[in-house]
C-alpha cells in the first residue's frame, strides 16, 4: 500500500515553506522582531502569551495554553540569555541548558531555576507526551506564572526589552 499523493504533496508543501522556497516573498509573523536572535526569542515569547490570552478567552483550551506558557518561559530566558552573553541559541537547544544558565547569569537563584526545571521535566512532558489531562487550574497557574516571568525577565533589560505586549 502506498501513501495518498495529497500527503506526499503536503509533506513537500511544509518542507519548501521552512526553507522559504517557491512562494515568493515570505509573510513572516507580525510582532516578531528578526533584528537579532535575542530579539526573535523575546517576541516569539511575547506572541506565545498573546496566543494564550487569545485562547483562555475562548475557554476550554487547556492544554493549548498549558502548552503555549512553557513555550513563552523558555523563549523568554532564551531571549534574556542571548542578550546578556555571548552564548548562541544552539546552546539552547535541549531544554535543560537554560534553567543552569538563568542561574549563573544570575537572573534567578538557584532554587527558583531548579523548580522550573522540575516543573518543566515533571509536567510539561507528562502533558505532552503521557496520559496527564489539562485542566482549568493547570492552565491559570501555567498563564500566571508565564507571565510573571515574562513581566520579570524584561523589566531586568532596563530599557533594552523589545517587549510587545
Amino acid at each position: 500500500m502506498s501513501d495518498p499523493n495529497s500527503i506526499s504533496e503536503a509533506i513537500e508543501a511544509a518542507e519548501d515553506s521552512f526553507e522559504y522556497a517557491g512562494y515568493g516573498q515570505p509573510d513572516f509573523e507580525q510582532g516578531i522582531n528578526q533584528d537579532d536572535d535575542w530579539t526573535i526569542q523575546l517576541t516569539k515569547g511575547c506572541r506565545n502569551l498573546e496566543a494564550a490570552r487569545t485562547l483562555r478567552s475562548q475557554d476550554g483550551f487547556n492544554g493549548a495554553v498549558i502548552e503555549l506558557c512553557f513555550g513563552a518561559i523558555e523563549r523568554t530566558f532564551e531571549g534574556y540569555l542571548l542578550w546578556a552573553t555571548d552564548d548562541s541559541l544552539e546552546d539552547y537547544m535541549d531544554h535543560e541548558a537554560v534553567y543552569e544558565r538563568i542561574v549563573a547569569v544570575g537572573l534567578f537563584e538557584s532554587e527558583t531555576a531548579e523548580s522550573l526545571q522540575e516543573l518543566y521535566g515533571a509536567n510539561r512532558t507528562a502533558h505532552y507526551y503521557g496520559g496527564r489531562v489539562p485542566t482549568t487550574k493547570k492552565e491559570e497557574s501555567m498563564y500566571e506564572l508565564a507571565e510573571k516571568i515574562h513581566e520579570y525577565t524584561t523589566d531586568q533589560m532596563r530599557g533594552n526589552s523589545v517587549c510587545i505586549c
